[in-house]
């Protein structure tokens, strides 16, 4: 084959019909119907001949040196186009090629799309592996469906593939795409399917490297179906993209309202902070006026008596004597009023002095607010960056424990020159703030090039090039203030292209400086030049004292010193990096005479390459300087403070106030009038100097103490009326007063004008420093009645909306002339009409400010979806209105538009996103129509209460933020079935009882209001979804100690709590600190009230109880029985501070002591230690009590080392619990009386302490009035001598299961009258003799022993106990007593001779006939039903025998003894034999039932119902 470029047009057709399989001869009868031509590899070096193919659909050239498209004028009919790997450098020669769907223009050196528009009917466009930068010239392309643009040069996609909205298939892998942002560009293209930004075949895009890329994706393109070649399809993905987007937009939701909070806590301090500077000036004010105010009293009496004189004058019957003393009279009252009037403008001038230190005040309290708000401007967007960007691009709020802070510190002192800036009056620079930058995005390529250029280098030229990083500061254009706008731009995208500077050499070079005087004295310089050329008066030093430095990381590779005579450009300095100009050679005013060197080292550089250059730091400062600033916090302003305390001699104020003294105390001194607290007929006509009603047209009742006006009905002539400095609130008694034109009502307590009417005639009125709030409902009232109304005063009430308030009055009355002392000019009036024009929501309002899309945007942002749907796309005003467009609109912004009510929404049935913030709507009303809604935010009106939102049921959205909300109407939120996000902050709401069956809330935001109870906590443990709550600002947060561990463990799903993250740590201390504890709100919680006042029983079984914190404790006064048997005690906890508690029930717990055991320090664990943060709890301190502080210094000063068995070591201790009689403490573990400190229950009549470790009787001796003990199924062999040492009152003793082998040490107890000894290991008789000595002995049980083997025992005991009345169950009578005579009788016969008998002469008969005797149980175990709480024993009788099994814990999971089975038997009517009695022994069962007699049915406990004895 030939060279291409050698052959002429015919041989290149020759070639192009063999190829085709084509005969050169016949081509112009074959080339008619030939469809289709492919030419591959070389031989076809331009496009030619291809006329002679007119029905032409499909051409394919590939791998030819083709330079240019032509010759296709012709192929009027070609549907595919392919010139492919050839060496194109433009599109062009396509213009008749209309039909052309498929063009593949791939592996060329094409640098530009264009020349596209008339290919209207292209679907495919392949232009892969060129040289394209831009995405261009696609507009017209609106079928176009695949589109392969990898491979290329293209930075940025833009906006430009929006209109191509046929869009399935885009390829854009290989390119310089490393914009998150720029990708959500995508989300216009609803048909895509599929993407690819890293396809394997290309290069990766830097926004591939990006974390959450993936997830990005998915998330903002939710139709894909493949990316980057991966089957992403499956719902599974797309669901965990939407789960992932949807965390992090509640995370920085929950993140940004912290910074709003805290933006609000620093403005409120301010706020506070002027109020009380104004204080002084305020109080100055109300005195000056209450002085004025009894001079023009005073003034206008004069002024009428002077009326009476001159009428009396020209009456002739009057002597000359009387006229002499009148002229007299009229010369003295002349010059007592001259006086006043003198007196009244020394006055008025100082109240204008007070007046403009208000004025001084409220100005510099709006510089600081401004400078607050600009301080915290940046932090929100960077938030939104950082979500935008899914965290690719993250800023850290620095602190003094940053090593990073401090360097920041450092390098700006460094850099800081003192003579630089002398001629300003800086001293010093002040680091507000530093934020450390990390942007994934701008780093990455700073790395990459950084590293070519290491790459191009010998190890040792690369040390030398890490030694040309360099931080510098960036030199913002002096002439512009820096705007947030620009300076997020470079944070976000880097210098390239952001600059929008006068100066032409930014286009050129990033301009840098290593000194602070470089980059901020050009910028001080023309500030004072600007306000000197306007002639502002204003505090020169605010003007720079604040400003901001971004700090960079630069390479500055190689670089030379700035020729003069070149301007500096990279085509100047080609083979450099950079550019620097020393400070030497700048402009001189930054030179002057100084004592340093640091000039010679300060630099301007200029580096060519922007993206050697990376944002780092953004640090905000304050200059210190020789004129302090005008602080609210400033120590002039302490001295305000100070002075309203007392007066300073010498201090700033000293003279003013001195001054005013003196006015106050010129002459006229007027004597005060005593204070009127009542009106009557009599005070009126007396006041107004006659006595027929209809003559008084002035009624002066300034400064007395009147509330009300009933009794001035009568004065229908009144004309003025001067009520000030009284004690009103309301107005509601002057509506009777139809002729009234004056009206001053000034410094009152005037909260509303409810009811203030039919004063039509009014003209003059002064609401001057009273307490009216509501702007809209006070006006409304104005408006309707007072029509005549020319000036009126309203300054100094706190008014809502103070910003627009004149404006709002001004358009309402407009009747005014003056308004708050000034006269309102033409312009003001014609602002105000337009304000109230504005101020109502009309159509043309609603088509300017809604949207007509029908889905939200998928976008990461947590601005409501109403905002961001009327910024993206407004709907406008239609030339032509359809009849039916309000039905299209889906979205409303009505923001900022001031509106006083929501009205004209009824037609709105499809709105389903709205925002009404910042207006001064009073009422949720007009909306009920809009039963679709899904977002509606109402932050910072007035409304009092939610309403008018029960039809809103597919809410998922709601905020009424900055507003007067006071409580949660119940079941407001009942029929919300889909709402996910409430936010209620800055309200002044009380409870959360309203939010309990909100069970589809996610996130809370409910700070800054007026919870206070921990109860409120419980109604949101029903809401299993809620991950965020933020509670801050309550008084919840101060008053419960441990707060947010409290909160975490009855909350348990929480995520976040706060604005801070809950820590898996966190909710394990949670756990361990409340964990078991038993609290007031507990109780509270399940008895729904707390009102523990009436509680007299307290039942919490098998709950896990650790500790009991019932507090306050006097509220539990009345409760005298508690079971808390089967939890987790240690210690009687809280308990002890129960001060009527009667009968406690401990069974089955762990107590170890009454109160808890103190350890040292270091032998607590953790979780100990966070009990004794908990007061009264087990392991805390109770207040200061005495027992408390008695057990620290007994056993923390001995280190616990403290022998329990030493009796002496406990019998000193106070009394506790005196009202305590009976106590359970059955299976506790116990081993150790003395430790017990039982001792310390003085008033303890019975005592249960079965099943336990005990091996020995004692620390009892102080339990004086003890009746009953039982200590059965223990571990005691034998009594110590201080066992029962003092005398006692002891009359019942249970020993049962024990391993007695004596009986020695009873003989004290003197008074007992039952002694249970049953089932121990006592086998001589002569420990049974023992007992001789216990003579009021009634009952006695001593079966199971050894001894009972033979049967001799029970005659024994019968003759050696004479008052004996019960043995081993069985009754003792006359026979049984004489038989045991008898037998003695015959054994004393036989000389003393003890001899044992076999058999019981006893006839077994004679027990059958036994009548069954009640059944006494010593030993229970309380079942959660329980009521009350039983005493030593009580009565079980046959009827209840059946109810046994319903107990779990007394029969039916424990063997019963054998004398149990007896007693249930005698209950059954069954015939026991004796000789059952000597049965061996059975396991010890938990209950123990012993026999009591008849006369003993009334004891301790028997009182309560029969139901509540099992």
């Amino acid at each position: 084959m030939i060279e291409c470029e050698n052959l002429n047009q015919e041989e290149i057709i020759k070639e192009l019909c063999l190829c085709n399989g084509l005969s050169y001869e016949m081509v112009g009868q074959e080339g008619s119907d030939t469809s289709k031509l492919e030419m591959f590899f070389s031989g076809y070096p331009r496009i030619v001949g291809l006329s002679l193919f007119p029905k032409l659909t499909s051409l394919t050239i590939v791998a030819q040196d083709i330079k240019e498209i032509s010759g296709l004028e012709t192929c009027v009919q070609l549907k595919e186009l392919w010139i492919a790997e050839c060496c194109l450098e433009k599109i062009e020669g396509l213009q008749e090629c209309r039909n052309l769907e498929k063009l593949y223009l791939y592996h060329n050196e094409i640098s530009k799309i264009e020349n596209l528009e008339k290919l209207s009917r292209l679907e495919v466009l392949w232009l892969n592996h060129n040289s394209i930068k831009n995405i261009e010239g696609l507009q017209t392309l609106k079928n176009l469906n695949d589109l392969n643009l990898a491979g290329n040069l293209i930075s940025s996609i833009g906006r430009c593939l929006d209109p191509n909205e046929q869009l399935e298939r885009l390829n854009l892998s290989g390119n310089r795409i490393c914009s998150f942002k720029d990708l959500t560009n995508l989300t216009k293209l609803c048909h895509l399917k599929d993407l690819s930004l890293n396809d394997p075949q290309y290069k990766t895009n830097p926004v591939c490297l990006l974390c959450n890329y993936s997830t990005h994706v998915l998330y903002h393109l939710p139709c894909l179906q493949r990316l980057d070649t991966f089957d992403v399809s499956a719902k599974s993905i797309k669901e965990l993209a939407d789960t992932t987007a949807m965390k992090k937009i509640m995370y920085y939701n929950m993140r940004i309202k912290t910074i709003q909070r805290h933006l609000s806590e620093d403005l409120d301090k301010l706020n506070d902070r002027k109020c009380k500077l104004q204080k002084l000036p305020e109080e100055r004010i109300k005195l000056f006026s209450f002085v004025k105010k009894n001079l023009e009293r005073e003034l206008s009496e004069l002024k009428g008596s002077g009326k009476g004189h001159s009428e009396r004058s020209n009456n002739n019957k009057v002597t000359e004597l009387d006229k002499s003393k009148n002229g007299e009279t009229v010369t003295e009252e002349l010059s007592l009023q001259q006086k006043i009037l003198t007196k009244l403008n020394a006055l008025n001038e100082r109240v204008t002095f007070w007046n403009k230190k208000l004025d001084e005040i409220e100005a510099i309290y709006h510089t600081e607010v401004k400078q607050k708000k600009k301080s915290h401007g940046l932090l929100i967007p960077f938030l939104l960056i950082e979500l935008e960007t899914v965290g690719n691009i993250h800023f850290e709020e620095g602190t003094r424990a940053d090593d990073w802070f401090n360097s920041c510190y450092e390098l700006i002192l460094s850099r800081f020159c003192t003579w630089d800036f002398r001629a300003y009056g800086i001293t010093g620079v002040k680091v507000k703030r530093v934020i450390k930058v990390n942007n994934r995005i701008l780093r990455l390529k700073f790395e990459n090039k950084f590293q070519k250029l290491l790459d191009n280098e010998d190890m040792h030229n690369s040390e030398r090039y890490q030694k040309m990083l360099e931080c510098l500061f960036y030199v913002f254009d002096p002439e512009v203030k820096v705007k947030k706008k620009h300076l997020l731009q470079i944070l976000e995208t880097g210098f390239k292209d952001t600059e929008t500077s006068k100066l032409p050499l930014r286009k050129e070079a990033v301009i840098l400086a290593n000194s602070l005087s470089v980059c901020e004295c050009p910028r001080i310089e023309f500030l004072q030049q600007k306000y000197k050329d306007e002639k502002k008066i204003s505090f020169e030093h605010e003007l720079f004292r604040h400003g901001i430095l971004l700090i960079t990381k630069v390479f500055l590779g190689q670089s030379v010193q700035a020729r003069e005579q070149d301007s500096i450009s990279q085509a100047n300095y080609p083979m450099v990096n950079s550019v620097f100009i020393p400070r030497k050679y700048l402009l001189n005013s930054m030179v002057g005479q100084r004592n340093c060197d640091c000039s010679f080292r300060q630099c301007k550089w200029f580096v060519f390459d922007h993206d050697l250059v990376l944002p780092e730091y953004i640090v905000e400062f304050e200059y210190i300087t020789v004129v302090k600033p005008h602080s609210l916090f400033s120590s002039f302003n302490n001295i305000i403070l100070e002075e309203s305390k007392k007066n300073s001699e010498g201090s700033v104020l000293s003279q003013d106030l001195k001054f005013d003294d003196e006015v106050i105390k010129m002459d006229p001194r007027i004597k005060p009038r005593p204070k009127l607290i009542s009106l009557d007929d009599r005070t009126i006509l007396s006041l107004a100097k006659t006595s027929i009603y209809c003559h008084i047209v002035s009624l002066n009742l300034h400064g007395n103490s009147l509330s009300k006006l009933r009794e001035l009905s009568k004065l229908t002539g009144l004309r003025k009326l001067i009520i000030s400095f009284n004690e009103f609130t309301c107005l509601d008694d002057v509506y009777h007063l139809y002729n009234l034109e004056y009206l001053d009502a000034s410094h009152n307590h005037v909260i509303t004008l409810e009811g203030f009417r039919g004063l039509m005639k009014l003209k003059h009125l002064d609401l001057s420093w009273n307490q009216l709030k509501k702007s809209g409902d006070e006006i409304n009232m104005l408006c309707k009645h007072t029509t005549s109304l020319l000036s009126l005063d309203i300054r100094h009430n706190p008014w809502q909306k103070p910003a627009t308030l004149r404006l709002s009055v001004i358009g309402r009355l407009k009747t005014l002339t003056h308004l708050d002392g000034q006269q309102i000019s033409e312009e003001e009036t014609i602002a105000a009409m337009k304000f109230i024009t504005g101020t109502k929501i009309t159509q043309l309002s609603l088509l300017q400010h809604s949207s007509t899309k029908e889905e939200r945007p998928r976008i990461l942002s947590t601005w409501p979806s109403a905002k961001i749907l009327t910024q993206i796309s407004k709907l406008g005003p239609h030339p032509v209105m359809n009849g039916n467009w309000y039905l299209k609109i889906t979205a409303l912004n009505l923001d900022g538009q001031h509106l006083f009510e929501i009205t004209n929404l009824e037609k709105l049935k499809n709105l389903k996103w709205a925002s009404f913030n910042n207006n001064n709507l009073t009422k949720m009303e007009g909306l009920e129509s809009c039963v679709n809604l899904e977002e509606l935010t109402l932050d910072g009106n007035c409304i009092s209460k939610i309403e008018g939102i029960s039809k809103l049921t597919k809410l998922t959205r709601l905020s009424i933020n900055n507003n007067l909300l006071t409580g949660l109407e119940k079941h407001t939120f009942d029929n919300m079935l889909h709402l996910h996000s409430l936010s209620l902050e800055n309200n002044k709401i009380t409870s959360l009882s309203g939010l309990q069956k909100a069970f589809t809330l996610i996130e809370l935001y409910i700070s800054n209001n007026y919870i206070a109870l921990n109860q409120e906590i419980y109604n949101l443990k029903g809401l299993c979804n809620l991950v965020i709550l933020d509670l801050y600002g309550n008084i919840i947060v101060w008053n419960q100690e441990n707060y947010r561990l409290f909160v975490i463990f009855h909350l348990p799903e929480l995520k976040a709590l706060d604005g801070i993250s809950i820590e898996p740590q966190e909710t394990e201390y949670a756990k361990d600190l409340f964990g078991g504890r038993l609290t007031s709100d507990m109780i509270a919680e399940r008895q729904g009230h707390s009102n523990f006042v009436q509680m007299q029983e307290l039942n919490w079984t098998s709950s896990s109880i650790r500790t009991v914190d019932l507090i306050p404790v006097d509220q539990f006064r009345n409760v005298c029985n508690v079971n808390l048997q089967n939890n987790n005690l240690t210690s009687f906890s809280g308990l002890i501070y129960l001060p009527n508690v009667k009968v406690l029930c401990l069974n089955y717990n762990h107590i170890e002591s009454i109160i808890p055991r103190l350890k040292p320090q270091t032998h607590l664990t953790n979780r100990q230690l966070l009990y004794q943060k908990v007061p009264s709890s087990g392991y805390g301190q109770q207040g200061t009590s005495k027992i408390n502080s008695w057990f620290e210094i007994k056993f923390m000063g001995s280190n616990l080392n403290v022998c329990f068995r030493d009796t002496t070591s406990t019998e000193n201790l106070p009394p506790i619990m005196h009202s305590l009689e009976v106590l359970h403490l059955g299976y506790n573990g116990i081993c150790n009386l003395i430790q017990l400190q039982l001792n310390r229950l003085r008033n303890l009549k019975f005592l249960f302490l079965q099943g336990n470790e005990i091996s020995q009787v004692e620390g009892l001796d102080n339990l004086v009035v003890l009746q009953e003990l039982v200590v059965d199924h223990n571990r005691i062999r034998a009594f110590n001598d201080s066992a029962f040492a003092k005398p006692s009152s002891l009359l019942a003793l249970h020993l049962e299961e024990n391993r007695l082998r004596e009986l020695s040490k009873l003989q004290p107890l003197v008074k007992l009258e039952k002694l249970f000894l049953g089932y121990n290991k006592i086998q001589d008789m002569a420990e049974l003799e023992k007992l001789d000595g216990i003579s009021s002995l009634r009952e006695l049980t001593v079966y199971g022993n050894p001894i009972c083997r033979k049967m001799l025992h029970r005659h024994v005991l019968i003759f050696r106990l004479p008052n004996l009345q019960m043995l081993d169950g069985i009754p003792v009578n006359s026979d049984d007593r004489a038989k045991a005579e008898f037998h003695f009788s015959e054994l004393q016969a036989k000389k003393n001779l003890f001899i044992p008998v076999t058999s019981s002469p006893m006839d077994g008969g004679s027990f059958a006939q036994v009548k069954a005797p009640h059944i006494k149980i010593t030993n229970v175990i309380l079942p959660d039903g329980f009521s009350h709480y039983l005493g030593s024993d009580f009565t079980l009788t046959p009827e209840v025998e059946d109810k046994k099994n319903k107990n779990a814990g007394i029969l039916t999971n424990n063997p019963r003894s054998i004398h149990a089975e007896i007693a249930f038997q005698q209950l059954r009517g069954i015939n026991i034999s004796p000789s059952l009695l000597s049965h061996q022994n059975v396991a010890s069962p938990t209950a123990q039932m012993y026999p009591s007699n008849q006369d003993e049915r009334r004891i301790p406990g028997s009182h309560f119902p029969r139901a509540n004895r099992m």
